[in-house]
Formats: structure tokens, sequence, C-alpha cells
């Protein structure tokens, strides 16, 4: 879909911001910004990056995630897939970095998830390196499951791996994914 640009200059945006961002977010509106004659920056509705994910669901994702005390990065993939990235502290020297990346038609498809540092031998992970944490998606709920319960679902697999890493044997799960 090809969008048509309005201007916008720094004036206009720091006056009306409100308004402006309305336009943006619930009209699909677009702008670039003009600061002292020169084109600065633009203002796209997350629609442009992200066609089929609701910006709606991603905000009040992000908000989760900040109420639970998650630090997050966000980056855009060149498909326009969103990643969220996490540090996350598995022990006293070791640092694991957690990608959940979110497919195009999120909630609806299962975000696909990643751990830095995992051996390649490791179980319990698909072709592609990802974290096998839905099963064959059976499991994956987009009613019920989020970011958050896919970042504790991946906390979980972390735990399993170190088991597995220390003995030789992947811990059973006790039941499905829940989503707590």
């Amino acid at each position: 879909m090809p969008w048509d640009f309005g201007l916008l200059s720094m004036t206009e945006l720091r006056t009306r911001p409100g308004e402006i961002l309305d336009r943006v977010a619930e009209g699909a509106e677009a702008f670039i910004i003009e600061r002292n004659g020169k084109r600065t920056a633009c203002l796209v509705p997350l629609s442009f990056f992200f066609p089929d994910i609701s910006p709606t669901r991603i905000s009040d994702e992000i908000k989760e995630l900040e109420d639970h005390g998650e630090v997050l990065r966000t980056e855009i993939t060149e498909t326009r897939e969103l990643v969220f990235r996490f540090p996350i502290k598995v022990d006293d020297n070791n640092n694991v970095e957690i990608k959940v990346v979110l497919p195009h038609g999120y909630p609806n498809s299962c975000p696909r998830v990643y751990a830095s540092q995992v051996s390649e031998e490791a179980p319990h992970r698909w072709r592609d390196g990802a974290l096998c944490l839905y099963g064959v998606m059976s499991s994956w709920n987009p009613g019920k499951h989020t970011i958050l319960s896919t970042l504790g679902f991946a906390k979980i697999w972390l735990k399993h791996y170190d088991e597995w890493h220390k003995t030789g044997q992947w811990p059973k799960q006790e039941g499905p994914p829940d989503g707590r």
C-alpha cells in the first residue's frame, strides 16, 4: 500500500502532540517532520511496520512486560517481524539473551524463541535453532499466551537445558504450558 506523507513542522508537533499522534495511530496518517526547513524524521503508524499485528496488542504486551520488571530491547527484522530481546542472568557467571520473534499474524501465529549460548546438540529445538516451547504449537493459545508467558516458558526451558547439560537427561515436563 503506498503511503501519502504529509509535511509537519516541529512547531505543529509541539503545539498539538496528542492530536498528531492520534491521527497517526488511529487515522493511519503519516508525516514527515520538518525542523528549520529540513526534513529530519517521520511519524508513521505501527501498521506500516506490522501490517498484521495489532498495535494495541503490542503496546499492551510491552506494558505487561515492563510491569513485571522485564528489561527489553526491540528491533524490526528485514522481513518486518518484531523482535524482543531479553538479557537473562542464569547464574553468577552466565548471561543468556532470549530473543522472541513475533511473526506476521501474531498472536494467531506462535512466536519463535531463541537463546544465545545454547549448544547445537541441545534437544527440544527446531531446525532453525528455535526453542521448542509449545510442542507443534498445539499448546499455543493466542487468547491466553503473551510475550511474558513465552518468556516464562523460555526461562523454564533454560533450567531444563542446564539440567540436560549436567546430567545428559532432559527433565520431563509436568504438563502442557499453562501461561503462568
